[in-house]
């Protein structure tokens, strides 16, 4: 359900670049669960996006990877 997850993100109000991922990446690395103002933090490092956006975009992550890793979406690469 992936893609479920990303639509609703979606039909939020809240889209996201490529940039937008991408800092939203490189802020989740820097600013660990154990930094004070973590969700502050992350809003100000991805442009345009505000703590509940950051936060909403960060469980829809969780949510995807719980997913991917519990064998709901198959692997798309032969693993021979």
């Amino acid at each position: 359900m992936a893609s479920n997850s990303l639509t609703s993100s979606r039909t939020s109000g809240s889209s996201w670049t490529a940039k937008q991922n991408k800092l939203f990446e490189k802020a989740l690395a820097k600013y660990d669960k154990d930094t004070p103002d973590r969700w502050h933090n992350i809003a100000k490092a991805v442009a345009g996006k505000s703590v509940e956006e950051v936060k909403l975009h960060y469980e829809i992550l969780v949510r995807d990877l719980k997913d991917i890793e519990s064998g709901r979406y198959p692997y798309p690469y032969p693993t021979n």
